[in-house]
Formats: C-alpha cells, structure tokens, sequence
C-alpha cells in the first residue's frame, strides 16, 4: 500500500471542493420552503404566448370571487332588514288601525260640522262665503286629526318635514298658477265687498247683463240677449263696475228734432203731458225736458222721466213715451224739421214785410230754472249708510 503522506496534494484539492459543493446543496435544500412560492412561480412561468392564454383562461379572477361575496353580503343585509321591518309593522299594526280610525273620524266631524255652520255662528246671507267657511272648517279638522293620528304612531318629525315641504310646493305652485289664484282672492273679497246682488243689472267694463252666479274662479253674467257670459274674477274686481238695480229708481230719456218755427214752449209743455200720463211714470223725481240744440236742422229736445225698476220696464215705458209724444205733436201740428231751400231771383225793395207771428212769449214768467235735485236724495243715503265713506263735507271739517 503506498503510504498517504506520499499521495499528491492534488487531489486532496479535488476532494475539499467536491465536500464544499455537497455542502452548498445541503444549504440551498434546507432554505428552499422559505422562497418555494416564487421558485414555483418561476417554475411554473409559460415559456410560449399559447401556453401563457390557456393559464389565464384557467385562473380564477379573485375580484369576481370578492364582488360575489359583496353583493351576496348585501342582499343578507336587505332581507334582514326587510324581514325587520315588517315585524315591527305587524307589531304596530293596532296603533296604526288607530290612527287610521281618528282620521276618519276627523273627517266625519269635519263634514257633520261644516253642514251646521248655526253651531259655531258663522253662517252669513252670502251662499259662495258659506261655502268657503265650510271647506276651511272641515280642512281645519281633518288637519287636526292627522296631527293626533301622526303623534300617536310616533311620527311628529314628519310633520316639520311635510310643512317645509309644503311652504316650497306652495311658493312654486304660487308662480305658476298666478292666475288661478289671483282668481280665487279675487272671488273672496267680492263675496266680503258685494257690490252686487244676484239678478241685479249691471255693466262690468263693456260687458252688461244680469248678475247669475259667482264662483271661484268666474262670475257669470247672462246678457240682455240670452247668452251666458263668463268674467275672471280678477277682471271683476279691478273693472268699473256700473250697478243699474242698486237704486230702484231709474232715468230713461229720448230726443225730438222739431222745425225751428214751431213754439218751443208748447212742444214741451205737449210733451209732458204726455209722459205724466203714463203709468209707471213717477212724479217724484218727475218728469224734465231741456234744450240740446238750435241749428240748421231745426230744434233738437230732450225729455227726461223716471220709472221704478221693481215695477215697471225702463225700455217699455221709454218706447211707450216716445210714442204718445209723437201722436200728440202730430194732432197739435208741431211739425219736424224741413228741408228747404230759399232762392232769391231779384231784390224785391218794395215787396211787403210780413205780418210777424209770435210763437214764443217775451217774458220767462213762471219757468222753472232751478238746480235739478232728482239725485240728491239718493247721495243723501249713500253717504249716511256707506260706513267706509272717507269723505266729507267741508262744513264738518
């Protein structure tokens, strides 16, 4: 055997390097647990873009795993808190057939007293203000009883919330039915004013006929022809307003054209005797007649006579006047104005000068030229009775 000091140094280099490598290995081995995840990824890498589409078509998403588990979380919270709910609805289930009860019979007390309105002594003479105390009055207790049924299911919040809501659903709703509402106030302060009644003649700017109805957002008017006229409230209470039944006593007047050779005087004094006669004709005021015109055409008279409306037709008893003058000038012979042409052919210095004719007296002994006070009585009344009358005489300031 040949001894081993004698063996080259050689080799013992070779075999402390293989023992150095078995060592390393040994190392690697024990640490691959700790880093086997990305050794396995790395591993497990697609060395082609085939095999890198097949591995993504296989893995899972884990965003739609965490989405799936999300929504499913939230459909439990729903149902739980559905499921909730109507527990506590069945439980309060007698509280609510409560409040439904009181608002009933809110509502039954509100109509049962609006139809009684002697009870709280607010019944007027106008039917369209009736009818507004009643809405108010059954609205004013129905509201009552929404706040006790609301009180009592524990629900007052809602009230502040609906009132809010209510203020800005009124001021929008107040913009853009303007209208309609300036109507429906227009409506109300006629029925508080009243300055007519219904069957009453009356003349609303250009529009005339008899007072029907008044509603909330019209007042009807049936005109002297038949047709049924409806006017805006609003129009109504800012137009001028002339009232032909307010005073009983009314004025009818008409005209005659007489030739001017005829007597002024007797025309007149045929004329009113005439309209005295008629029945119907008051004497109190009685009836008058003035001068319109002098010209070319002759001399244009007026007469005037008075009627009470609650007895006798203003055009009847006008047309019957205006017949009875024309007879009775037609038999006295006070003839209408001609039409005439005078031509003078030669001047005739030596013809004659007629025989003038006197038709009218010289004097105005026993004509009436006083101030016409047929009216007065009438104001008289009006500024005794009218309450918010802001004038007054100058004596009594």
């Amino acid at each position: 055997m040949p001894d081993t000091a004698s063996l080259d140094p050689a080799p013992r280099r070779l075999t402390a390097v293989v023992l150095g490598a078995c060592l390393a290995v040994l190392t690697c081995a024990c640490a691959a647990p700790i880093h086997a995840a990305p050794a396995a990824a790395v591993a497990a890498a697609p060395s082609t873009p085939a095999e890198a589409d097949a591995t993504a078509a296989t893995t899972p998403a884990p965003a739609a795993v965490v989405e799936d588990v999300d929504v499913r979380t939230r459909l439990d919270q729903v149902y739980d808190e559905a499921e909730a709910r109507l527990l506590r609805l069945v439980a309060n289930l007698p509280l609510l057939l409560a409040a439904a009860l009181i608002v009933f019979l809110a509502s039954w007390i509100g109509g049962l007293v609006s139809q009684r309105l002697h009870w709280l002594r607010l019944r007027t003479r106008n039917p369209y203000l009736d009818g507004l105390i009643r809405r108010a009055v059954r609205t004013v207790i129905l509201l009552i009883g929404i706040l006790i049924a609301l009180d009592l299911l524990n629900a007052t919040a809602l009230v502040g919330a609906m009132l809010g809501s209510a203020g800005v659903l009124g001021l929008a709703l107040g913009f853009a039915f303007k209208d309609i509402a300036e109507n429906y106030i227009a409506g109300i302060l006629l029925s508080l004013r009243r300055p007519f009644e219904p069957g009453e003649m009356v003349k609303i700017d250009s529009y005339e006929g008899k007072v029907a109805a008044l509603s909330a957002r019209a007042m009807t008017l049936i005109t002297l022809e038949g047709n049924e006229l409806r006017l805006p409230n609003a129009l109504v209470f800012k137009a001028v307003i002339l009232n032909y039944t307010s005073n009983p006593k009314r004025r009818f007047d008409f005209t005659f054209n007489i030739d001017a050779s005829q007597s002024i005087r007797k025309a007149h004094a045929v004329a009113m005797a005439e309209i005295a006669s008629i029945d119907g004709v008051l004497t109190d005021p009685g009836p008058s007649w003035m001068v319109v015109e002098y010209g070319a055409n002759g001399v244009v008279l007026r007469f005037f006579g008075w009627v009470d409306q609650r007895h006798s037709d203003l055009g009847k008893t006008r047309s019957e006047a205006i017949r009875l003058v024309k007879g009775a000038f037609w038999r006295d012979g006070i003839q209408g104005p001609k039409t005439t042409t005078h031509v003078v052919l030669a001047r005739e210095e030596d013809a004659a000068t007629p025989a003038a004719v006197d038709h009218e007296p010289a004097t105005s002994a026993g004509v009436d030229t006083s101030v016409n006070r047929d009216i007065d009585r009438q104001v008289a009344e009006v500024q005794s009775t009218d309450e918010s009358n802001l004038l007054t005489l100058k004596d009594a300031t």
